[in-house]
């Protein structure tokens, strides 16, 4: 690898170092980006009870990672789908259309108990390669 010493990308630098976690970390012509979820910049969940609306905050939040990386979601090659409600997601999911307008990356949707916090319905992690 080229350049194979870790970039940190950190979104909202006072949340994460909070929580411990970095949003995006690239090596080399990889990037994994931690879950988004619907939050404001001071960590409050946003859209409470709407799976659309917090699908579509975590989308946004994620073109701005991407973005910073001169990427976007056509470089995505793993999206990971995390909801506690599977049913309601896939009521929605068809919103993805608007995001992966090539190709529709690997991944897993996943059903879960609980996320971070209660108001959250949906998580979403991305898997990036760079094609040099």
């Amino acid at each position: 690898m080229e350049n194979s010493k870790p970039e940190y990308y950190l979104l909202r630098p006072e949340i994460e170092k909070a929580y411990g976690y970095s949003h995006a970390v690239k090596i080399g012509n990889s990037i994994k980006i931690s879950g988004a979820v619907s939050m404001d910049d001071e960590g409050n969940p946003t859209a409470v009870g709407n799976m659309e609306q917090q699908m579509k905050n975590c989308y946004s939040d994620l073109q701005k990672i991407l973005k910073h990386f001169n990427c976007t979601f056509n470089d995505v090659v793993k999206e990971d789908v995390f909801t506690t409600n599977m049913p309601t997601f896939l009521e929605v999911a068809g919103y993805r259309t608007e995001i992966y307008k090539n190709h529709f990356p690997t991944g897993s949707w996943l059903g879960v108990k609980e996320l971070a916090l209660p108001e959250f319905l949906i998580e979403i992690e991305l898997e990036i390669h760079i094609t040099p």
